[in-house]
């Protein structure tokens, strides 16, 4: 039970802050000498997650849920099934390699740094006012290009979505927005179909419900610290976190 609300708590934070979940989930059990969750309790998690953004931006989810009421909403749905097909297609190709990477420190620390660099460069990009209703197939693709590099662990999905939809010119609001809108089929994806591999092989312990639920509340006050720190401070801070956690784990782990 203890690991379970573990799991969820590591999820939950770290799914949205620009800090890479997947990352955290190999570098946390490393140094508390824990057995790591596999990769189908990592993917339940992220339900939690998942009820964390659709009720942060329940008012978005049901007006894209009623496309035929607005063309503005078919539009922005339309570039989000744009903007998911280059994470399913790298992930269905390159699914044996990447969890391979799940199973080194070394290379979460590597990728965890590069996360750093791109944070750190975005302090640069010239801020401009777009808005997700604005937005054209090239920034779905561009911003949907970034979130498959995000299936490396160490690399943050949020991260690497936040700054390419603030290279596309658009607000820090609405690139929090754009990313995690864009976040929802994949989570909805990957986790319902190893769900339904972990219940069809018997596998699916009650504790794991408990994850689920400290994921949902942490990850729902995680969206909100993350747009409150983007907008009075950028993405630096966060950048300077996956320094130090990504040179701990290239060093001593």
């Amino acid at each position: 039970m203890f690991d379970a609300a573990l799991w969820g708590l590591v999820q939950g934070l770290t799914e949205f802050l620009p800090i890479s979940s997947s990352g955290h989930l190999v570098l946390v059990p490393e140094i508390l000498n824990k057995q790591p969750p596999g990769l189908a309790t990592t993917a339940v998690l992220h339900l939690g997650t998942l009820a964390a953004v659709l009720w942060y931006f329940r008012k978005d989810v049901a007006w894209l849920t009623r496309p035929d009421r607005d063309p503005r909403a078919r539009h922005i749905v339309k570039l989000l099934a744009i903007g998911t097909i280059p994470a399913v297609v790298v992930g269905l190709s390159l699914e044996s390699a990447l969890d391979e990477a799940f199973e080194s420190p070394f290379r979460v620390g590597l990728a965890l740094i590069g996360t750093g660099v791109v944070l750190l460069a975005s302090g640069w990009i010239v801020r401009r006012l777009r808005t997700l209703e604005d937005s054209t197939v090239a920034d779905a693709l561009v911003v949907g290009g970034a979130q498959a590099l995000a299936l490396i662990p160490g690399v943050s999905r949020s991260g690497m979505t936040i700054t390419a939809s603030l290279g596309r010119h658009f607000s820090e609001v609405e690139a929090v927005r754009f990313s995690f809108l864009l976040a929802i089929p994949v989570i909805l994806g990957g986790g319902a179909k190893q769900l339904l591999d972990l219940a069809g092989e018997g596998g699916l312990e009650w504790e794991l419900a408990i994850g689920v639920v400290v994921a949902a509340i942490s990850g729902y006050f995680a969206i909100a610290a993350l747009i409150r720190v983007l907008t009075s401070w950028g993405l630096r801070p966060f950048a300077l976190y996956c320094f130090v956690v990504g040179a701990i784990a290239v060093v001593a782990l």
